[in-house]
């Protein structure tokens, strides 16, 4: 995949692009997550910072910051969610049903120590994060 994919909040008034490819993709069960989006998982794709960038509506976004590790921005006008900075590791985590136009094809669960919703799918299931991103590396069964 490459060329750039838009997005957008709810509403509209907020409009993003991401240029290339997702790094990752895949699902989030951390608690976090499920509290931000009022979901049992999340969807997200893991971009390179410089590669998203917001095109309107930048004066209409706000932000929380819980833990520092992530900002969860949103729409200042409808609430939507729009995008998740993780500056530690300069990636931005785009959800992936902010993007209609790509093929969601997930390779991970994160947070798997943290799920409330079991899934058999084959996919890896880290109980935090990899290794080579601060996590313990341990993986958990289905």
């Amino acid at each position: 995949m490459t060329g750039i994919l838009e997005g957008r909040c709810f509403c509209g008034a907020v409009a993003f692009e991401a240029a290339g490819a997702p790094l990752e993709m895949g699902y989030c069960h951390c608690a976090d997550c499920r509290a931000w989006s009022g979901a049992p998982l999340v969807g997200f794709t893991l971009w390179p910072a410089e590669a998203v960038r917001v095109t309107r509506g930048g004066d209409r976004l706000g932000a929380y910051s819980r833990t520092g590790f992530s900002k969860r921005l949103f729409c200042l006008v409808c609430g939507g969610h729009v995008l998740v900075e993780h500056p530690t590791l300069e990636l931005v985590d785009i959800p992936a049903g902010k993007l209609p136009d790509l093929a969601f094809v997930p390779s991970i669960h994160l947070n798997y120590g943290a799920t409330c919703h079991r899934m058999k799918d084959g996919l890896p299931k880290p109980r935090d994060f990899p290794a080579d991103v601060g996590g313990s590396g341990e993986m958990l069964p289905e």
